[in-house]
C-alpha cells in the first residue's frame, strides 16, 4: 500500500492566502489612492487641467521628477561603487562605513535638511568657499539634488550588496583563465548579474527622492518657479483649504511616478530574460 504524503505549509492554502494579501493591499495601499482619485474628480476635468497646467505646478512637478531622476542615477553609479568596496575590500572601519550608509535610513529627513544647510549654505563650512568660486548649492536646484542623493543612496548599496555578495568569483577566475581582461570580466561576467538589482534600487531610489520633503525644505530656497518642489505645492494648497487643488497634483505625481516605475520594472524584466534569469 503506498502511502502518499501530504505536505502542511505553515500559512493557508493558495486561495485564503491570495485573498487576506489582496484585502490588505487594497486596505493599505489601493483604498488611499482610490480615494485620493475620487477627491481630484470633483474638480472637473477643466479645472483639474488648470490646477496641473498652472506654471507653479508644472515647474515644481519639472523639478520634483528632474531631481530624484539625476539623484537616482548618480547613486546607480556611486551605489554600486560603494557596495563594491564593502564587498571586495577589507580595510579599517570597514562595519563604521557600511553602519553609515544606513544613517539617512534612520536620521530624521528634517535634521538632514539643516545638517545640509548648514554645511552648504552661502556662509557654511563648505559654502564659504564654493560661493566664491560661483558655485552655489544651497537655495538652488543643485541642493535639491544634494539632498535627494544623500537621502536615497542607501537603496542603491543594500539592494546591490546581496548580490555582489553572492556572486561567485570561480566565474571570473574562469574568465580570468580564458584570457579575459578586467573590462571584459566585468562587462561579461558582473554587470549582467548585478545589472537587475541595480536596476531594481535605483527604482527605489528615484521613487523615495521623487516624494521626498523634510530634507529638500530647508535646502532648497522654496522660491516659485526656481527651487520650488512638487510637495511643497501640495502643502501649500493644503494650508490654503484647497483640497481638490492639492489632490490633483498628487494625482500627477502618482501617474508619473508609476509610469517612471513602470518602464524602470519593464527594462529590469527584459535585462533578466535577455540573460536568462528567471
Amino acid at each position: 500500500m503506498n502511502l502518499i504524503a501530504k505536505r502542511y505549509s505553515v500559512l493557508p492554502g493558495f486561495g485564503l492566502s491570495l485573498g487576506y494579501a489582496l484585502f490588505w493591499l487594497g486596505l493599505i495601499v489601493l483604498l488611499p489612492f482610490a480615494a485620493l482619485a475620487l477627491n481630484a474628480s470633483t474638480l472637473g476635468w477643466t479645472a483639474f487641467i488648470e490646477q496641473v497646467s498652472a506654471p507653479r505646478v508644472l515647474a515644481s512637478l519639472q523639478l520634483s521628477f528632474g531631481a530624484a531622476l539625476i539623484a537616482a542615477s548618480v547613486n546607480a553609479l556611486m551605489g554600486f561603487l560603494v557596495a563594491w568596496v564593502l564587498v571586495r575590500y577589507s580595510f579599517p572601519g570597514k562595519r563604521f562605513v557600511d553602519a553609515l550608509i544606513d544613517l539617512p535610513f534612520a536620521l530624521p529627513t528634517a535634521v538632514a535638511g539643516i545638517a545640509l544647510t548648514t554645511i552648504y549654505a552661502p556662509n557654511g563650512w563648505l559654502g564659504r568657499y564654493l560661493d566664491p568660486l560661483g558655485i552655489k548649492v544651497a537655495f538652488t536646484p543643485l541642493g535639491i539634488v544634494v539632498a535627494l542623493i544623500f537621502v536615497s543612496l542607501p537603496f542603491v548599496v543594500r539592494t546591490v550588496q546581496p548580490v555582489l555578495e553572492d556572486l561567485e568569483k570561480e566565474l571570473e577566475e574562469a574568465a580570468t583563465c580564458l584570457g579575459a581582461g578586467r573590462w571584459q570580466i566585468f562587462r561579461r561576467v558582473i554587470f549582467p548579474a548585478v545589472l537587475p538589482a541595480l536596476l531594481t534600487g535605483s527604482a527605489m531610489a528615484f521613487a523615495r527622492a521623487t516624494g521626498e520633503f523634510g530634507s529638500v525644505i530647508f535646502i532648497a530656497g522654496n522660491i516659485p518657479l526656481v527651487s520650488e518642489i512638487a510637495p511643497l505645492i501640495i502643502i501649500s494648497k493644503l494650508e490654503q483649504f484647497d483640497v481638490a487643488g492639492a489632490t490633483a497634483v498628487a494625482v500627477v505625481m502618482l501617474a508619473l511616478s508609476f509610469f517612471v516605475l513602470f518602464l524602470i520594472n519593464l527594462l529590469q524584466w527584459w535585462t533578466a530574460r535577455r540573460h536568462g534569469m528567471k
